[in-house]
């Protein structure tokens, strides 16, 4: 059977992936063949137990691992056979990281955090400042532009991480576990502030082992020992 062929208005298309690690003397197959599309603007959040291979895709959605079969395109672009150069070029270009641990650089402040992968990019500087600048106005921190992250709310801190995710104006935001590490009041805040993200017209990928969180995302995919349990739209 042929692989079926992306749709024009996908992000990405996963296919029969098979993700096989060597642990030892055996061999562990975290995905055993998964076939996923997401669609420009969707709302996705995956899902499933440990074990179940949400991280594993995870870390092929968002270019830090490869397949060990099977394909995967992102916005038309086959991703699964690059080189270690070229996936990290794809990672600060075409995909904006929001992680539990937000992954701040501690000992610069919030512009330089948030200027990072701009200058990665090779942005000049006067192009770095306006679109760092406007990042952090986004997520409301405009005034704490010149603080540490060791001066800022954990809140603060994924704001931060949120608006380094976004100055690439990536093709996706991948979010893993993005309010564990914040008290319920504030991980209210930050999934209202995705939520205006996605109505913007971002793609995000929200993974999560919270009903609670996932209820924000509109397409919930759940995965079990490495493959797709159920898929379900609202």
């Amino acid at each position: 059977m042929s692989a079926q062929p992306a749709s024009t208005s996908s992000t990405l298309h996963i296919d029969r992936v098979v993700k096989t690690y060597t642990m030892g003397d055996q061999e562990v197959r975290a995905l055993a063949g998964v076939s996923l599309e997401i669609l420009r603007n969707e709302y996705v959040a995956i899902m499933g137990p440990s074990g179940s291979g949400k991280s594993t895709l995870m870390n092929i959605i968002g270019c830090l691992d490869v397949p060990t079969s099977g394909s995967y395109r992102l916005e038309g672009q086959a991703v699964d056979s690059k080189s270690e150069d070229e996936l990290a070029e794809i990672r600060n270009l075409k995909i904006g990281f929001v992680f539990q641990t937000f992954n701040l650089v501690p000992r610069v402040n919030v512009f330089k955090n948030v200027e990072l992968p701009l200058i990665y990019a090779g942005k000049p500087k006067a192009e770095r400042k306006r679109i760092a600048e406007e990042a952090i106005r986004s997520v409301g921190l405009t005034e704490r532009m010149n603080h540490k992250p060791s001066e800022l709310s954990g809140g603060q801190r994924q704001r931060v991480a949120i608006a380094r995710a976004l100055v690439n104006n990536p093709s996706i935001i991948l979010a893993d576990e993005p309010t564990g590490n914040l008290d319920s009041a504030t991980g209210k805040e930050i999934m209202a502030l995705l939520g205006e993200l996605h109505a913007k017209g971002n793609t995000i990928i929200l993974v999560t082992h919270e009903d609670e969180i996932a209820a924000h995302a509109h397409r919930v995919v759940r995965l079990r020992d490495g493959v797709i349990e159920s898929d379900t739209r609202r």
